[in-house]
């Protein structure tokens, strides 16, 4: 048996099992064989996420680390990159040269950080593409903290509309360089008493507006990446669902959507003195959801995470369990304008089908554990809730009688007038009893 390879040879069997033999040696390229390893953190997202959102893992004006560098969409702000380091090399007055040989005896650990083999660029490449884009990232939280001048004219500042595009395109799974690099970038380079770990959650509040106190807590967070250690500033794992779940506990299932929990029993309440929107309680017949703003930013930074915690194994997955949960209580347009009534919903993306469309096509494709995250001990608790028959008889009753004001005021009129043909019974039989007396 042969195959034509061309007109002029033919393979026989003997060649093509020396193919084979030369490609079973061959190392993946697109997802390397370390792409398991915990040093391995910065991944092409799977086609199966793209294809439901398209546009959520594209960077639309900026590129961070190989995997889009040199994107022709995206050179307007790679220029600005240049100046950025020029800033940096005149004010700390250190020679460009001692960066880079600090970044090329980082190459080996650079390398094992992207899942995809970045083989296609040199040693030299490689250290310039961490040194520009780190150097631009740092200048610019610097820049944006006001801890360096600023040029009155830097349009990255002076265009309103730069600012949004970058913040969600510094927070996107495939535009990442490794921390280490960007620590050590900044710790060279420092001249004030900052850390970066405070100027990177300033600069991305005027997105989230945390209080300056929420920020505190969180200066001292380690990450593998921007995404990642963002990420991490909104899981609060001293505050966790501590009820312990038996993995085969009926009650252990995904909740029902909100306006079926309403008619359960089950009350909301929009909880406006959380760190974060993760911080989900259920206290007394009541969910206490906090307040999230769907907007362009959270609605990518989601998207995101949950890609990183898709391909990412040492990692939490808190936020595809906040996603999975808040997908189930958003089923169908009803439910969005319950929520956003409760101020548990600010909904800046358009109407509310669009988020009802948004959360159904986001749990698409995702691996979800219900037996492993950090709500589960509350999935049990508001199922349980809801399986008493009590409490859903006394909703319903409630709903029947007292669902709007005209109900009300009829079922008050219809108890007043019995009793007063109850009391007027009684005044017409009280004589008559007392005189036979």
């Amino acid at each position: 048996m042969a195959k034509n390879m061309d007109q002029n040879h033919v393979i026989t069997i003997e060649e093509e099992v020396e193919i084979m033999k030369t490609q079973m040696k061959s190392s993946p390229k697109l997802l390397q064989k370390s792409a398991g390893n915990s040093s391995c953190c910065i991944f092409r997202v799977p086609q199966s996420l793209v294809e439901i959102n398209k546009d959520a893992y594209q960077p639309r004006i900026v590129s961070i680390g190989p995997y889009h560098h040199g994107n022709k969409n995206l050179e307007m702000i790679q220029e600005h990159k240049w100046k950025y380091l020029d800033d940096m090399i005149t004010r700390t007055g250190k020679s460009l040269g001692v960066f880079m040989n600090i970044i090329v005896s980082m190459e080996n650990e650079i390398r094992e950080s992207y899942s995809e083999s970045t083989n296609s660029f040199g040693t030299n490449d490689l250290a310039k593409i961490m040194v520009l884009d780190g150097f631009f990232l740092i200048e610019l939280f610097r820049k944006a903290g006001k801890l360096v001048n600023t040029h009155p004219d830097d349009p990255i500042f002076k265009m309103v509309w730069v600012s949004p595009f970058l913040m969600r395109d510094l927070l996107k799974i495939e535009n990442q360089i490794p921390f280490f690099v960007l620590q050590k970038l900044f710790e060279e380079s420092r001249t004030d008493s900052c850390t970066l770990q405070s100027l990177i959650l300033k600069f991305f509040n005027h997105a989230i507006d945390k209080q300056p106190n929420v920020l505190h807590k969180y200066e001292n967070l380690d990450g593998k990446h921007l995404l990642d250690f963002f990420r991490k500033s909104f899981i609060n794992t001293k505050d966790r669902h501590h009820l312990i779940v038996n993995a085969n506990n009926p009650s252990l299932k995904l909740i029902q959507p909100a306006s079926k929990l309403v008619n359960s029993g089950l009350k909301f309440k929009a909880n406006h003195q959380a760190d974060s929107f993760l911080d989900i309680k259920f206290q007394n017949g009541r969910l206490l959801i906090p307040q999230i703003n769907m907007d362009d930013f959270h609605t990518s930074f989601l998207l995101n995470c949950m890609a990183f915690e898709q391909c990412y194994f040492s990692c939490t997955k808190d936020i595809t369990t906040y996603v999975m949960f808040m997908s189930c209580l958003m089923k169908a347009t009803t439910d969005v304008n319950f929520l956003s009534e409760k101020k548990i919903i600010e909904n800046y993306c358009g109407t509310s089908e669009e988020i009802v469309k948004f959360f159904n096509d986001v749990g698409k494709d995702v691996a979800f554990d219900i037996k492993d995250n950090y709500l589960k001990g509350l999935f049990v608790e508001v199922n349980k809730y809801c399986e008493n028959g009590l409490h859903v008889t006394w909703a319903e009753f409630k709903h029947k009688y007292f669902g709007s004001p005209w109900i009300t005021i009829s079922a008050f009129s219809a108890f007043m007038l019995l009793s007063l043909t109850v009391l007027q019974t009684f005044y017409t039989m009280y004589p008559y009893h007392k005189k036979k007396d």
